[in-house]
């Protein structure tokens, strides 16, 4: 095998994505599928035997997260790419992955021939990230950096201002829509303000979302 060969481990609890994943990189010239998993733990496990240039990691997984799993392999392995390929587009997820090391970050309804792009690119020094990931990261270097709102209120924030009921950003945020009420109560005392409306209107004002 041609030391140019881009080595890659997949990391993936649906077997229908990994194994179409997995088709899609074997059969291309200069790409290597060396392992598939559908948990961290053993991953993490095979590491150094794997050898992996690239993993490509799932956020929701049974036993340990993405994000851990993307934390444990950086500091086994620095030079092993973790490009993250999900389903959430979360603000907060993509930057506690960015946080613990992934190199990228692409959503599952991306065309197949943007994930070996985004392979490509990471093994050249990029940063490969879908369009609405890369606004979003971009978006937050353009935010008030003086906002009085912490990031998880911002991020309640930005989905009530999209119209987003208590209820389905409890569901978004994984928590219960008692502690989404308590962030909005913060929002508004820190705001000054008594309404969503006076909310969204102050923060897109002041550019604190």
């Amino acid at each position: 095998m041609a030391s140019s060969t881009i080595r890659i481990c997949i990391v993936e609890d649906d077997n229908i994505i990994r194994n179409g994943f997995a088709l899609l990189i074997n059969s291309t010239f200069g790409y290597r599928i060396v392992n598939t998993y559908g948990n961290c733990e053993d991953a993490i496990k095979n590491l150094f035997q794997d050898e992996p240039d690239v993993v490509l990691m799932d956020i929701e997984l049974p036993g340990m997260s993405g994000i851990e799993g993307i934390e444990k392999i950086k500091r086994l392995r620095p030079k092993t790419d973790i490009i993250v390929v999900t389903v959430y587009d979360n603000p907060q997820l993509v930057f506690e992955a960015l946080c613990a090391g992934a190199g990228g970050y692409l959503t599952k309804n991306m065309q197949p021939a943007r994930l070996l792009e985004a392979i490509k690119d990471i093994r050249e020094g990029g940063a490969p990230m879908s369009t609405q990931i890369a606004r979003m990261v971009v978006s937050s270097f353009q935010k008030n950096r003086n906002s009085p709102l912490t990031p998880r209120e911002t991020e309640v924030l930005e989905l009530l201002a999209k119209g987003k009921s208590y209820s389905t950003i409890a569901d978004d945020l994984f928590v219960d829509k008692e502690t989404i009420r308590t962030h909005i109560k913060n929002i508004y005392w820190k705001l000054e303000v008594h309404s969503k409306a006076e909310a969204i209107e102050k923060a897109l004002k002041d550019k604190l979302i």
